[in-house]
């Protein structure tokens, strides 16, 4: 068990109390430090880790009374016990000592075998005491730290084995935690080779450090061979820590162990180790509860990953339905979405739009479902009729797509991406700002992939020859088409389309 020496503070002005105190309290294993007066008293308060206090009331200057309420007023070290020792057994002046915050009261002369048993309750009232204070604490900084988790939760970008370093910053002594938290913790995962991965972090001050441990030990007595997690502490004399196959290889790698909470399941354990103090069911409370939180975001990331996955496999899937019959050809669907992330991202695009509308920008031609297949392989110049046919994809593809929030980008785009800066586009002839922004977007990406193919009435053109058509213009396409700023991001960026194009390629 690790103890730690409890420090007594004696205060008396009369050095030959000091010397009788110390001579009481010294051989009893209590470290005693002494002062003569009031300040120097409260000096060594705020100076040393203190544990009781003993103090005399009759001093010059500043007596008892006064010392007592200066160390009851501190916020920090004012949960201290202060035991007076007075000659007065009066029931005024032990009234005024209980004013003045004093726990207890010793009469001199003092009889050494009250002295101690004094001490010794005191002692134990604030190891429980500084027990529920660090429990307070504790609780208050998760609760901190697991709503800030939460807040900050994206499962597509969510790393566990980052999020290891800071699931140790709340454990481990230092900056975040209080003086009786773990030392060292050794925490283990599988690694892609089919072996495990240990790492240990040790306690340096306000900060860790971190590094790599070789572990040989069969991992069955680190782990616990289920989905059933294993929650369990033990100290320095008990007999499971001496027992312990892990603790052994432990004290082989000369890392010291004096008492210990392990959490562990099938593919990951914690072990932390060399608490402050003897630890108790409350600290493997603590370290179930947040690494139990963080393994559940891992289980909940991937799981979402799995989802989103499948959501985009199911809209490209709709996209490349919708060319059956076009005569587009290749991955156009693909490319499209390329393109309008180059731009968005140029203009500035949070990054969760950018994503988005690569994605769903496949979608833009799925309306083209709903097109006669004659109409869409027709050599020749279409009928007006046609024509006007033609033009209702846009909005068949708005109503395919619906209104679910989670497709709003592909809607927009599906409506609008033959929209047209000017006013000259269809299906509405809107113009401006009036034109969703995915809308100006698609609409130039849209033009550069089709300029780049093969129609019925041009050939392909290369990417120079495309960039002059969309900048400067050819009489069917002119540059009062597409937003300006779309029109400029593309002008900044435009060897980037060639790179998807040749990348993707029109197979």
């Amino acid at each position: 068990m690790n103890r730690r020496t409890a420090r007594i503070l004696c205060v008396d002005d009369e050095p030959l109390n000091l010397s009788l105190l110390e001579a009481m309290l010294s051989p009893r294993g209590y470290d005693v430090v002494t002062a003569v007066d009031g300040p120097m008293a409260l000096q060594k308060m705020r100076t040393q880790r203190i544990d009781i206090c003993l103090l005399d009331v009759m001093m010059p200057g500043m007596d008892g009374f006064e010392v007592c309420r200066r160390i009851k007023s501190d916020e920090e070290y004012g949960a201290i016990p202060v035991v007076m020792i007075t000659a007065l057994a009066d029931t005024e002046h032990r009234i005024r000592g209980i004013e003045s915050g004093a726990e207890d009261f010793i009469s001199k002369p003092f009889d050494t075998a009250e002295v101690l048993a004094r001490i010794a309750m005191l002692l134990h009232v604030k190891s429980l005491n500084d027990q529920l204070t660090s429990a307070y604490r504790t609780i208050a900084r998760l609760s901190a730290f697991g709503e800030q988790t939460i807040t900050d939760f994206d499962p597509v970008t969510f790393d566990f084995r980052e999020k290891i370093d800071s699931i140790v910053r709340q454990i481990i002594r230092g900056r975040f935690q209080l003086s009786d938290g773990p030392q060292i913790i050794v925490i283990g995962m599988p690694d892609q080779a089919g072996g495990y991965r240990w790492l240990r972090y040790d306690s340096a001050g306000k900060d860790m450090d971190k590094s790599t441990v070789e572990i040989t030990i069969d991992h069955a007595a680190a782990f616990s061979g289920s989905d059933t997690p294993v929650l369990d502490f033990c100290n320095e004399d008990d007999a499971g820590l001496i027992a312990s196959p892990l603790v052994r290889e432990f004290r082989r790698l000369s890392i010291p162990v004096s008492n210990m909470v392990r959490y562990a399941n099938e593919s990951f354990c914690l072990i932390a180790l060399n608490y402050g103090r003897e630890v108790t069911a409350h600290d493997a409370t603590v370290l179930s509860s947040i690494v139990m939180q963080s393994l559940f975001l891992r289980s909940l990331a991937a799981q979402v990953r799995d989802t989103e996955s499948a959501f985009e496999y199911t809209v490209l899937a709709l996209a490349r339905a919708s060319e059956a019959n076009d005569e587009d050809t290749g991955d156009h669907v693909l490319r499209v979405g390329d393109y309008c992330a180059l731009l968005a991202e140029h203009l500035g695009m949070p990054e969760k739009f950018v994503k988005v509308i690569r994605i769903q920008a496949s979608l833009h031609d799925v309306g083209k479902i709903h097109i006669s297949p004659a109409i869409l392989k027709k050599p020749d110049k279409l009928t007006d009729d046609e024509w006007r046919e033609m033009k209702m994809h846009t909005v068949y593809g708005s109503k395919i797509i619906g209104g679910n929030h989670r497709m709003g980008t592909a809607g927009r785009i599906a409506l609008s991406h033959h929209e047209r800066y000017d006013g000259s586009g269809y299906p509405y002839g809107l113009s401006g700002e009036q034109i969703p922004i995915e809308g100006r977007i698609m609409n130039l990406a849209d033009q550069y992939d089709a300029l780049r193919n093969a129609r019925c009435y041009k050939p392909a053109f290369d990417h120079d020859t495309t960039c002059r058509i969309i900048l400067e213009g050819d009489g069917r396409t002119l540059p009062r088409h597409f937003d300006p700023q779309v029109l400029n991001a593309f002008s900044d960026i435009h060897e980037h389309f060639a790179e998807v194009f040749e990348a993707r390629g029109n197979r």
